[in-house]
């Protein structure tokens, strides 16, 4: 009994072993894809300089610009925890997306704090009971943006927080900070976005547009 139970227990160690290491190595191969993409989306304004895996489903890289419109920049790419099975489960429970976040200073130093975290659509039902369930219908809306501050006085007017927000909006980017301190800008887009070359190819585009808007701020 006490072998049997043995062999049981190496036999699913091998197993969890097998599982990690081809996760493992199918996780690397999505990286080196991923990686293609982000080259492909700086398209000749900025490159990799090198990169290094944090965990097995974590990939850091450093990027290069050469105008001073990103300093220190980096991105870090976060793919589904599929060496592990368990928070592979729970990643897929929860659909929890693989994402690229791109952090950078800026030129100067923003004197604000500022989140925005995008949201597409709402929906309720109109209380249909469980015997119409098939007949249920919803309403569904757009939300319009909605601002959280600390400030005791708001301005209605025009300002750069709500240019920002409204670019957010028109792009795939997920969510968007910006600080004072570093890394002062960062900004997370939805991973498998950039395998599509219209938007790889507006990618940087819409980071820069962005960084404006807290340039415009501090002028």
């Amino acid at each position: 009994m006490g072998r049997l139970l043995i062999i049981d227990v190496i036999c699913a160690v091998a197993a969890l072993g097998i599982w990690y290491l081809l996760f493992a190595a199918y996780n690397r191969r999505r990286g080196a894809e991923a990686l293609r993409w982000v080259q492909s989306a700086c398209a000749g304004k900025g490159r990799i300089l090198d990169f290094r895996w944090l965990n097995s489903s974590r990939l850091h890289a450093r990027l290069h610009f050469p105008s001073r419109s990103f300093e220190n920049a980096h991105v870090t790419m976060k793919f589904r925890p599929r060496p592990l099975p368990i928070q592979w489960l729970l990643s897929r429970v929860h659909k929890q997306k693989e994402t690229l976040t791109f952090e950078a200073d800026l030129g100067g130093s923003p004197n604000f704090h500022l989140e925005v975290v995008r949201h597409r659509w709402c929906a309720h039902s109109r209380g249909v009971d469980a015997r119409q369930r098939d007949q249920r219908e919803w309403d569904i809306y757009e939300p319009g943006p909605v601002i959280l501050t600390t400030r005791t006085h708001w301005k209605q007017d025009s300002t750069p927080e709500l240019n920002t927000l409204m670019t957010v909006r028109q792009q795939d980017v997920l969510q968007v900070r910006f600080r004072p301190e570093s890394p002062q800008f960062s900004a997370t887009i939805a991973l498998d976005a950039l395998d599509d070359p219209k938007t790889a190819s507006g990618f940087l585009s819409t980071l820069r547009e962005l960084a404006a808007g807290a340039s415009a701020h501090r002028q």
